[in-house]
């Protein structure tokens, strides 16, 4: 099997039955560096010959993750011609080619008598091969089946995995199209490979058993065989093939749980690919050093953990302005709204930075900032809500009145004083404040918290804890 020798084209084809599982994702993410790598051409391929399962929305909802993840394609939709669906021209002339050269054959086999083969051969506990009973017969109407060699051996030197062999005896003359006239899956792949000029087939690793039959397709229409490597699969924590019944699979699911593109595309690159110890990289360094002679043959855990401690790190150093953008819409569907003035939105995320994994995350932790508290932490309030808690209170809602700037240095030292003359200690002040503007007794710094709520909400926030608290002291 030789491969060709031409510029870099590789290509990902993802079936529209659903939404883009991160497996996928993780492939289209290694055809991307790989072409970016070696300065080639990363074609997106849709492969919806399964028009019963395949739909437009899904379609959708594929190069919508695609472009989320900034996957961006050189060929591809909305350009005509990157549809299995509008291709069936090009199958059907190349089926004609393989009868005119004595390569495929018409099968009259029906399902009965095929179901009736495969039983017998699971009785004795084989693999079920088509027994070859039309193969000879000069059929000119049925299914058409490619011939296989009935001897020999095709070698696959896959890029990851190394020679694999496969013995002829253990092929059978599969179906290329059924007596519908629908073209199967391992055909249209051979043709749309071939006529895209596809160089590299990176794919997972499920797909290597059906590689000896392309193969063997390639060589029989004369077309050069593609390079091949083939990805071993994405593993739950149990060591089986991730899927739903681990959590979510989707790059949809994890966008709406608030992981940001850049964290996801570090995390997919790094299953099950690696450049030292190294674990961030920028998407410069990912495209600089990507070789998919790299990439190891073992399956890669997924671990939400890691995901989520990534994600967490991209969340500390991101522009504020563009975190905000993208925390905006988790507080809507919160019902929770930003303040008006842009900055001071992003001064309450970047306090929020260390505490919050994912943008979903930062939402809740810093709730406080977009809505006045409706309860109070009862251990807390019970300690801190006392008759001398409300006196507390009042003295600090009149200094605040008055303190100017309103500002966390000035702040800060209005407590230290307050503190000093009522005999108390710092901790004991603040800890009465916070759980008055935030509900509880944790939060970034307190009066960075407060100089970004405002005098007025805070003032607000502490006459409403000092009804409360009267009413708790009796």
């Amino acid at each position: 099997m030789a491969p060709m020798s031409q510029a870099v084209r590789v290509r990902f084809a993802p079936s529209p039955t659903g939404h883009l599982h991160v497996g996928g994702a993780r492939t289209a993410l290694f055809n991307w560096l790989y072409a970016r790598h070696h300065g080639g051409r990363f074609i997106l391929r849709i492969e919806d010959t399964d028009q019963a399962r395949s739909t437009d929305d899904n379609l959708d909802a594929i190069l919508d993750a695609l472009r989320w993840l900034e996957l961006d394609w050189d060929e591809g939709p909305p350009t005509p011609g990157y549809r299995q669906r509008e291709r069936f021209d090009l199958y059907r002339e190349h089926a004609q080619r393989l009868v005119a050269a004595g390569r495929a054959y018409y099968c009259a086999c029906s399902r009965e008598q095929l179901e009736a083969e495969r039983a017998e051969a699971q009785a004795r506990n084989e693999t079920f091969r088509y027994s070859g009973r039309c193969r000879n017969l000069g059929l000119t109407s049925g299914a058409l089946r490619l011939r296989i060699p009935e001897e020999g051996t095709t070698v696959v030197d896959d890029l990851i995995h190394g020679p694999v062999t496969f013995d002829h005896r253990q092929l059978d003359d599969w179906i290329l199209v059924r007596s519908d006239g629908t073209p199967t899956y391992n055909f249209c792949v051979v043709v749309d490979d071939a006529t895209m000029r596809i160089s590299h087939v990176i794919r997972g690793n499920d797909h290597l058993s059906n590689t000896p039959k392309q193969v063997l397709c390639y060589e029989a229409l004369e077309y050069p065989v593609p390079a091949m490597a083939h990805v071993s699969m994405i593993l739950g924590p149990d060591r089986t093939r991730l899927s739903k019944r681990h959590g979510a699979t989707s790059v949809q699911a994890y966008r709406e749980q608030g992981i940001l593109p850049e964290a996801m595309v570090n995390y997919l690159a790094r299953l099950g690919w690696s450049s030292g110890d190294q674990e961030i990289f920028s998407r410069a360094e990912l495209v600089e050093r990507f070789d998919i002679k790299d990439v190891s043959s073992s399956g890669a855990i997924f671990d939400q953990t890691k995901l989520e401690w990534l994600n967490h790190a991209y969340i500390k150093t991101i522009d504020g302005g563009r975190l905000a953008a993208l925390v905006s819409p988790f507080l809507a569907e919160a019902g929770l709204t930003p303040p008006a003035d842009a900055a001071r939105f992003v001064g309450m995320l970047d306090t929020l930075r260390e505490r919050g994994k994912t943008l979903r995350e930062l939402v809740e932790v810093g709730r406080f900032y977009f809505e006045r508290p409706r309860e109070y932490d009862p251990k807390a309030a019970a300690k801190l809500f006392t008759p001398a808690g409300v006196e507390r209170l009042g003295a600090l809602i009149e200094r605040l009145g008055a303190v100017t700037p309103f500002a966390s240095a000035a702040l800060e030292a209005l407590y230290r004083e307050m503190a000093e003359a009522l005999g108390l200690k710092l901790v004991d002040l603040a800890q009465l404040t916070r759980l008055a503007v935030t509900g509880g007794t944790a939060s970034p710094p307190l009066f960075d918290v407060l100089a970004l709520l405002g005098r007025e909400e805070t003032l607000a926030r502490l006459r409403a804890a000092r009804a409360a608290a009267a009413k708790t002291a009796g």
